[in-house]
């Protein structure tokens, strides 16, 4: 907007010319976006395929830059739409509150003057002595502020003193009403300046020199720019994304949106949809790859050893997305709250018939080992059930911070994470295309106590068929029924040289670990009155008394050998270490347990 902003001009604007221009700009970014498709995939792989020369290659080098100012114009022009949405919608709220205002007005026999004052009539009014007489009337400019309290009854405040009268003339009784509008004027119209001007400098932000010849550093320019913008409209966005809403209503609400809406939140505001449960696998892929490089700039800007370690790990999840996997990844959550943030897919968690869902453990946070050796156990799961059913997909689930060593192991952290835990598997059940996908919750370590706490909470693990218990500290339950899937679908992987599977109760493993580290966790259960299938958190999910199906994994390198104390603990996952494990927990995500070689209950 141009000029001063004026109560006429905000009464008189019409929102839908904003948003109509911004559909406009959506046009050409969507145009620009085919013609860039075109030049890529039709004209110059053409010229690749057919022409061999220092022409062609000089002709190419002018197609990839049509292509780039393309990218440009597709990328800047829809960042224009979104500010122009985002102005519209910022300004329907000051002028709706000028609008109940002026009407309360006219329906006072106001005059609202060209300045905002508010005139307003003499009304008839009884003085001190009970006599009727008339204060006169008189105008009113508003502030911002708040207006001050009214003086007291029976006095008139700003009105002269009448000489036939012991003290001041009344209160005419439409001096406060008149103030009151004058005042909601001022401040609508004060809200919508601040928001034209605001607009105003993003807007002007977006534009591009004459003669523009797009380079890789403008390319980067978009970023500020997306970046601008999202600060400039991101009340305007965010208003609009149900965060208190279940995952299925989120769902609806998404399939709502029009292509171009959608395409707005994923492009300008990755951050707000990215991590929301309920959102389409593809959607959330789409936005936080977006938003990864932003939280990255975010982290190299934020110095220190915890942000340090959680760059690179972001790096290295991002080094993995640019690069071909079997199958395919999906990148459904990040962030750096915590110990960070990481969810991954490896397929397709929408249209995969068999979906499993690992919660890692203890020591498990966003850094190198989560990206080679925790992601690794999600895609060997998902190969291993594509083996018996192509249609399956496997994700790792870092939604939640698992202790970091055994001295801080607590119900806690579990507690925390298993309603978020929960909130995710309702979003894959919203979301799975299939009529009756089978899922399984699968928790290792730590990772197992959070999944049965989830399991315990009433209505138990959205969509859950099966719960795979991996190197189990104990589940804070003493029967797999409690799990609400059935003894029957609660399966159990304990390595008997895992010192994890054998804690006794908090106490006594501490003092365990003192007579002789991990190792000494089993002496301490000889030194204490200690039942066979008691540990850390309940009951051995291996026991006999638990009632799970425990299936046949290998016992592991032993506590003292060189391959070190846990060594048994963290091979359930890996084909390379342990085959027979690896196998059950694919025969069990694929649907096919009733295929498992099983074990004996300690």
């Amino acid at each position: 907007m141009t000029g001063t902003l004026t109560w006429r001009l905000l009464r008189d604007l019409r929102t839908a010319a904003l948003t109509d221009a911004g559909d406009t700009w959506h046009e050409v970014s969507n145009r620009s976006d085919s013609d860039r498709v075109r030049v890529d995939r039709a004209m110059s792989a053409k010229l690749r395929e057919t022409q061999e020369s220092e022409s062609a290659e000089a002709a190419l080098g002018r197609l990839r830059r049509l292509s780039r100012n393309f990218q440009y114009l597709h990328g800047e022009c829809g960042l224009v739409r979104t500010a122009l949405n985002g102005l519209a919608g910022d300004l329907a709220e000051p002028q709706n509150r000028l609008k109940q205002a002026l009407a309360d007005a006219a329906a006072l026999h106001f005059t609202v003057h060209e300045d905002g004052s508010v005139s307003y009539p003499a009304a008839p009014v009884e003085d001190l002595t009970g006599a009727e007489r008339e204060a006169p009337g008189s105008s009113v400019r508003g502030s911002s502020r708040l207006p001050l309290e009214p003086p007291g009854p029976g006095f008139g405040g700003t009105s002269p003193v009448d000489p036939g009268f012991r003290g001041f003339a009344p209160l005419n009784p439409n001096a406060a009403k008149a103030q009151d509008v004058a005042d909601r004027i001022a401040r609508a119209v004060r809200s919508a300046r601040e928001i034209d001007a605001r607009y105003a400098r993003t807007l002007g932000g977006l534009r591009a020199e004459k003669g523009l010849d797009v380079t890789e550093a403008t390319l980067k320019d978009v970023f500020r720019d997306t970046a601008d913008v999202r600060a400039t409209a991101g009340r305007h966005l965010g208003a609009g994304v149900p965060e208190d809403r279940s995952p299925a209503e989120r769902k609806k609400w998404w399939d709502g949106l029009s292509d171009e809406q959608r395409q707005e939140y994923l492009e300008v505001a990755p951050d707000l949809v990215g991590g929301l449960d309920g959102i389409p696998a593809a959607a959330r892929d789409e936005a936080n790859r977006t938003y990864l490089p932003v939280l990255m700039d975010e982290l190299s800007r934020r110095g220190g050893e915890d942000a340090a370690t959680k760059l690179d790990a972001l790096r290295r999840i991002q080094a993995r997305l640019r690069s071909p996997s079997d199958p395919p990844m999906f990148l459904l959550g990040i962030g750096a709250e915590g110990n960070g943030r990481a969810i991954v897919s490896y397929g397709d968690p929408d249209t995969a018939k068999n979906v499993s869902a690992y919660v890692p453990g203890l020591g498990t946070r966003l850094d190198g080992d989560f990206v080679d050796d925790t992601m690794k156990r999600a895609q060997d799961t998902a190969k291993g059930a594509r083996r018996h059913d192509p249609s399956s997909a496997s994700i790792v689930w870092l939604g939640y911070d698992a202790p970091q060593n055994v001295d801080v192991m607590s119900e806690g952290d579990a507690q925390r994470g298993a309603p978020a835990y929960n909130r995710f598997m309702a979003g894959l059940s919203a979301t799975n295309e299939n009529p009756d996908p089978h899922v399984t919750a699968i928790g290792h370590s730590y990772g197992s106590l959070t999944v049965g706490t989830a399991a315990r909470q009433p209505g138990g693990i959205p969509g859950a068929d099966d719960i795979i218990l991996l190197g189990s500290p104990g589940v804070d339950a003493q029967k797999a029924t409690e799990l609400g899937v059935g003894a029957d679908h609660v399966f159990v992987g304990a390595a008997d040289n895992d010192p994890v599977t054998h804690l006794p109760s908090r106490d006594e493993a501490a003092l365990g670990w003192v007579v002789g580290g991990p190792a000494g966790v089993l002496v301490g259960r000889d030194l204490f009155d200690v039942g066979d299938d008691d540990v850390y958190f309940g009951k051995d999910p291996a026991s006999e008394a638990f009632g799970a199906r425990r299936f046949k994994v290998d016992d592991g390198p032993a506590m003292i050998r060189e391959a070190g104390a846990f060594g048994a603990h963290s091979r359930y996952f890996t084909p390379e270490q342990d085959p027979e494990s690896a196998k059950n927990i694919a025969r069990i995500v694929a649907g096919r347990s009733d295929e498992i070689t099983t074990e004996e209950h300690r």
